[in-house]
């Protein structure tokens, strides 16, 4: 009888310790987990911190992009009027019948084209990285009809101004012209038969078109940075 007590004991004893190693092993699990959980909280709070800082500096590189893109588009727009106005100019004075050698400095201004290269790398390095980084979705939109549409637009009436010069310009500046400086002046070998001919007024006046195009698409392309710009300025107030 008395062993049957000792061994009711001893079973106790067992079941008691296996209780305890049971919740010692539930308060190790717990504790393991309540520190996995922190883990990834703080490393989704570093990551959270990276991607705003990224946002930040981006942004930041975007607008200063921007800012040299408006100031140079204003310049070329700028001489693009400049080719309108001297066009009109020049027409009408041959309308006029008078071919005075102001005519060949007018010229100068006319006959002539510009390139012009966007600042885009900080959106390059933008879309990289994935666009999404930037949380304003008006400002990711904004952004996209700027780079990917309207900047295609100057690009191709830059291009359409270039291809004009090559195509037609380049082939009576070397037959029709005695002398001629870029951005300067052109000197056709016979002023009065140059400018009567009716493919000539024709062909200032295409040129002229072109450059109509090229401010429309410009000046769009100005008022959109401001837009943008402006964004930018009150999302980091």
């Amino acid at each position: 009888m008395i062993k049957f007590f000792k061994r009711i004991r001893y079973n106790l004893m067992e079941q008691n310790n296996t209780a305890k190693y049971f919740k010692y092993a539930i308060g190790e699990i717990t504790l393991v987990m309540i520190g996995i959980l922190l883990a990834l909280q703080v490393n989704n709070w570093n990551e959270n911190r990276k991607n705003r800082q990224f946002e930040s500096e981006i942004i930041a590189l975007i607008d200063n992009n921007l800012l040299k893109d408006s100031m140079s588009l204003a310049v070329e727009l700028k001489r693009a009027k400049l080719a309108i106005s001297t066009t009109e100019h020049l027409l009408h004075e041959i309308d006029q019948g008078i071919y005075s050698d102001s005519l060949n400095y007018m010229m100068g201004k006319i006959i002539n084209f510009q390139r012009f290269k966007s600042q885009s790398s900080a959106f390059e390095v933008l879309k990289s990285k994935g666009i999404e980084n930037i949380r304003n979705k008006q400002l990711q939109l904004e952004l996209i009809t700027y780079y990917d549409e309207i900047l295609f637009s100057v690009y191709e009436s830059c291009l359409d101004v270039e291809k004009s010069f090559n195509t037609d310009w380049i082939p009576l500046i070397k037959h029709e012209f005695s002398d001629f400086k870029w951005l300067e002046f052109c000197v056709p070998i016979d002023s009065k038969s140059f400018f009567e001919k009716p493919s000539t007024i024709v062909l200032f006046k295409l040129f002229k078109d072109n450059r109509v195009g090229q401010v429309d698409i410009m000046e769009k392309a100005i008022a959109k940075i401001t837009e943008i710009r402006n964004l930018i300025k009150s999302d980091t107030i």
